[in-house]
């Protein structure tokens, strides 16, 4: 499988422009993605901006509705969010949606889904949140529920926590199959275990090459386990290298960056071609960029460049 590209949306503070035209900045981002080869393009499922991006009273659009409305003002590229979190939505409710997501959007429509983890809005909208285990146990239900609703007439389902009784999904999904389902995450006893049993794909961070190689062996233990081939389940993360079109672009990338991040800004196609080049040869198929980082269409440009060169 050739390598492809994702912009994400992890920001919606653009300081530039007035409040009414964030989504237009998300749709420039966007088309200028889809112009420069992505494949796909993601949100958040979050109600407040998380630490470690920002100030949680920034910006924070719904994840479904923002995907929804650029799913007409976009024509080829794939949406999900990555991920939305389990414990926001009934899965059934959240099956419906992203069916409806893709039949809007002609067949582009994924599902990302994980355990959900900013306990800090589930207080401030009134979410349970559960002890990690049942997190768990409710998204490997809620993976069923949904998968099935995808494929199935007339699905039923018993768990612990959620249930249906012939569930109508009408329209059915565009795709044949019904959406591609990742899973977020690379925890190893839980999350790996039920990407084996459920997911299409994973999305992992860019922890190093030796860290992600244990996490695909287990990974394939897991495959093994119940007797699924591990290569039909694609291994995607966020980019390992970061892009910068110049060097103060660069300088400035690097002041936010911790330590451990700073060797990995390229500033020409060929240098992020030859960053990725390692986790390419080791399995990986798909690389997110975020906002921040491919903040204008310039950079974007670099980040397709960089694309045909290892396509």
């Amino acid at each position: 499988m050739a390598p492809w590209f994702g912009i994400h949306f992890p920001l919606y503070s653009f300081p530039d422009l007035p409040r009414e035209r964030l989504f237009d900045r998300i749709v420039e981002l966007a088309v200028a993605a889809e112009v420069a080869g992505f494949s796909l393009a993601t949100v958040m499922d979050h109600f407040y901006q998380i630490r470690g991006v920002g100030s949680e009273t920034e910006p924070m659009l719904e994840a479904y509705a923002t995907l929804a409305a650029l799913s007409q003002r976009t024509s080829s590229i794939r949406l999900a969010a990555l991920v939305t979190g389990v414990t926001y939505r009934n899965p059934a409710l959240l099956a419906k949606t992203v069916t409806t997501l893709d039949v809007l959007s002609g067949g582009r429509a994924m599902l990302g889904l994980g355990a959900a983890w900013n306990d800090v809005e589930h207080e401030g909208y009134g979410f349970e949140f559960p002890p990690i285990r049942e997190r768990m146990d409710r998204l490997d239900e809620a993976l069923a529920i949904c998968r099935a609703m995808f494929t199935e007439e007339r699905p039923s389902f018993e768990g612990r926590y959620y249930r249906i009784r012939e569930a109508l999904n009408i329209p059915r999904p565009t795709q044949a199959g019904g959406p591609r389902i990742m899973v977020g995450g690379g925890g190893e006893q839980r999350t790996l275990k039920i990407a084996a049993k459920h997911a299409d794909m994973t999305h992992w961070f860019p922890l190093g090459l030796e860290t992600l190689a244990h996490k695909t062996e287990v990974l394939t233990r897991h495959c093994e386990t119940i007797g699924r081939d591990p290569a039909t389940i694609e291994r995607t993360m966020a980019t390992p290298v970061l892009l910068a079109t110049d060097k103060a672009a660069s300088d400035r990338l690097l002041a936010r960056l911790p330590p451990e991040r700073r060797a990995s800004v390229a500033t020409t196609a060929e240098q992020a071609a030859e960053a990725l080049r390692p986790y390419i040869d080791a399995g990986f198929t798909g690389f997110t960029f975020n906002n921040p980082i491919l903040s204008n269409p310039d950079v974007i440009g670099l980040a397709g460049e960089t694309l045909r060169l290892i396509s």
